[in-house]
Order: structure tokens, then C-alpha cells, then sequence
């Protein structure tokens, strides 16, 4: 049985009669750039982050540029992170010239260590940017106690954490900034890249959005150097169609979530070989005022990359997010890193994997995986 990692074609035959008659009628309109369907995504993602605004931008990777620049932050500055993240993340502070300063994860919700957070302070420090890795909210409490305490500013990186919540709030309503991207392959995705920025504070958000579009305001006037981040009214339309959607997708990956737990005990895999994802929605008789989104459904495993190769033969998607932490990438060699110094991440990198998750998976296919995890490991 063939199982992708990814089927965003099931998923768009069920929106297609909805996709396709906003897209006429953008080009209808020939209004591509910014305009009505970018205000109307913008109120729409505020609404659904339950923060007060919202200011659509290029892509993920750039509303993350965009919150750094927006608050001066560059060179002689120090960012706090985490090096187990996607590229964007660290290559934002690095575009704004300020020097990332990384801290290790938590090793069993792979989000960064808070406790860790405090003694990287520096006087130079000017941010700290936690990760909601996989659609699993970062520990914001305590982070925002030590960005109050040094007047920090928080910037959440909640690319893959659209709806997900901490303590009933939503990714992207705590910290100053909120950061999303609407890149195809996320719970929410457009046609193409696109991004957005939720914020609390209207100056900050007036800042954003005359930054998205080179600090001009009105045409032809410019108060301060921006950049060309504006959001496409395509990716806006789109976005539009499907955020009603997504409370009922990511509740789909939930029950899958719940369902490779069961399959994996039921095959005798945990505990043992396999170590499953920890998470609020294991027994979905118990509520939480946590919410897990599963963008990813991570795995530890046991030879990971052999298992990787096995499911790959057999027809079974799979990802290795990310196979090398970013304190180890050469374009980082000059902060002076080196293999042991984030033993939690260098870890985590040698034995996740990511499995199917998506919210049309079908029982079948979820069974099939886990019988050829069985195989590989003769259990």
C-alpha cells in the first residue's frame, strides 16, 4: 500500500467547489497584490488567534524578518533560540545581522528548555524567539516572566502551530509577535508561499504593515527602509476558503494521533523500539487546555535512518525534521559550535522521524505503517 507522507490533492478535492470561484474571481478582479481578500484573511487570522491584528506577509520566513525588523533589532544585538528548528528560524536573525544564541530543547516535547533561557541573558540580548516545534505550543509562562524581568521582546515562531493552544491561549496571541507561514504542506496552506503576523499592539502592527511595504505610508512616502513582504490576494483567497476548515482538519489529526498510539502498543512496539510523541489528546475523554495541532506526528526510534530507508521501499512516506541542528551547519561555524554543546537536540536530530498525519489518512493506511515499522524491527 502506497502511503505518502502528504495527499494535499485529497484534501483539495473536498474544497475544490469552494477553491475555484474564488480564484476566478480574483482574476476577474486582476487585484493580485494586498487588497479586499488580504483584509479579510487578515481579520480572519486574528479572529482565529483570538489576538486583536493581524498583517499578512510573503511567507513564514519573512514574517519572522519582518517582527525582528519591526523592532530594530541588528547588529551588536543577541537572539535567543533553539537550534532544533527549520532554517528560517535562525536565518531570520542572521538576515538583521544580530547573532543567535541557541538553547537546548526539552527532550520530550522537543520545544526549547525554558530553564535554560535565563542564563543566556545577556545585556546584549534584545529577543527571544521559542519555537512551537510540530504544532505543540513552547512553555510560554515562565518565558514571558524572564522577558518581562529583562524587558525582552518574544517573538513566537508558530509556523507549524496554527490553533494550537497553551493554557487555552492561542499560538501567536502570548508573546509580542506571532509568526505564521502558509506554505502548502503546513495545517493551513496556501498555493504558494505566504505568511502572517499576529501582534497584541496596534503601533507594533502599524509598524508591520508599512514595513511589508517599504516603509511607505502614503505611496511614495517613506518613513523608514521596509522591504517588498507583501501577501498575494491568491494566497489570501485560498486561506480564506480553508481556515473554516481547520478545527475539523486538525482534530482528524488528532484522532490519527490517537490511533498510531493504539497501534503502536497494540504491535508491541512501546515501550521499546519506538517512542511515541507526548501529548494532551492521548485519551480524548480528559480535558486539556492544551492543544496539540500535529503538523508533524515525530517518532523516536531506534536506527533510524535503516527504518527510514525500510519504509521508503515499502512505499511509506516519511521526513527527517531536521537531521542536523543548526549549531552544526556550516553557515553557523563562525558562532564557534561544536558536536556535545546541545546534546538534547544533537539527539533528537539522530532519532526522530516524522509519519503520515495528514487528516485524510485513512485506518488502513495508519495500519499499514505501523505493521512495516513492526517488520523492520521483526517484533
Amino acid at each position: 500500500m502506497n502511503v505518502p507522507l502528504l495527499d494535499l490533492k485529497a484534501q483539495y478535492k473536498t474544497i475544490r467547489d469552494e477553491i475555484r470561484p474564488v480564484v476566478d474571481e480574483i482574476f476577474e478582479s486582476q487585484y493580485f497584490i494586498l487588497g479586499p481578500q488580504v483584509q479579510k484573511c487578515e481579520e480572519l487570522v486574528a479572529a482565529y488567534c483570538q489576538c486583536p491584528h493581524a498583517v499578512g506577509v510573503s511567507s513564514g520566513s519573512d514574517a519572522l524578518i519582518i517582527a525582528l525588523m519591526a523592532e530594530d533589532i541588528g547588529p551588536g544585538d543577541e537572539v535567543i533560540t533553539t537550534p532544533y528548528t527549520f532554517f528560517a528560524t535562525v536565518g531570520a536573525i542572521a538576515r538583521v545581522g544580530a547573532a543567535p544564541v541557541f538553547v537546548d530543547i526539552d527532550p520530550v516535547t522537543f520545544n526549547m528548555d525554558m530553564k535554560q533561557v535565563a542564563e543566556a541573558v545577556t545585556p546584549a540580548t534584545k529577543a527571544v524567539i521559542p519555537v512551537h516545534l510540530y504544532g505543540q505550543m513552547a512553555d510560554m509562562d515562565p518565558l514571558m516572566a524572564i522577558a518581562a524581568k529583562h524587558r525582552l521582546i518574544v517573538i513566537e515562531d508558530a509556523a507549524q502551530a496554527i490553533g494550537a493552544e497553551y493554557k487555552g491561549r492561542r499560538a501567536g496571541s502570548i508573546g509580542d509577535y506571532g509568526c505564521f507561514s502558509f506554505f502548502p504542506s503546513k495545517n493551513l496552506g496556501g498555493a504558494g508561499d505566504g505568511g502572517i503576523v499576529t501582534m497584541r499592539d496596534k503601533a507594533k502592527a502599524d509598524r508591520v504593515r508599512m514595513l511589508r511595504n517599504h516603509g511607505m505610508e502614503p505611496k511614495y512616502y517613506h518613513k523608514f527602509v521596509g522591504g517588498n513582504f507583501r501577501l498575494d490576494a491568491l494566497q489570501a483567497g485560498v486561506i480564506n476558503v480553508k481556515l473554516p476548515h481547520l478545527d475539523s482538519w486538525s482534530e482528524g489529526r488528532q484522532a490519527n494521533a490517537r490511533t498510531y498510539d493504539r497501534l503502536f502498543s497494540e504491535a508491541g512496539l512501546v515501550p521499546g523500539k519506538v517512542r511515541l510523541p507526548a501529548h494532551p489528546h492521548a485519551d480524548p475523554k480528559k480535558k486539556s487546555d492544551h492543544r496539540h495541532i500535529f503538523n508533524q506526528y515525530v517518532i523516536r526510534v531506534e536506527d533510524r535512518d535503516a527504518l527510514r530507508a525500510h519504509l521508503t521501499g515499502r512505499g511509506v512516506g516519511c521526513e527527517i525534521y531536521y537531521p542536523v541542528p543548526l549549531h552544526l551547519q556550516d553557515c553557523f561555524a563562525c558562532l564557534g559550535h561544536q558536536k556535545g554543546d546541545f546534546p538534547f537536540s544533537e539527539k533528537a536530530a539522530d532519532e526522530t522521524l516524522a509519519l503520515p498525519i495528514y487528516p485524510e489518512l485513512t485506518d488502513e493506511q495508519q495500519a499499514c505503517v505501523v505493521n512495516c515499522i513492526k517488520e523492520f524491527y521483526g517484533a
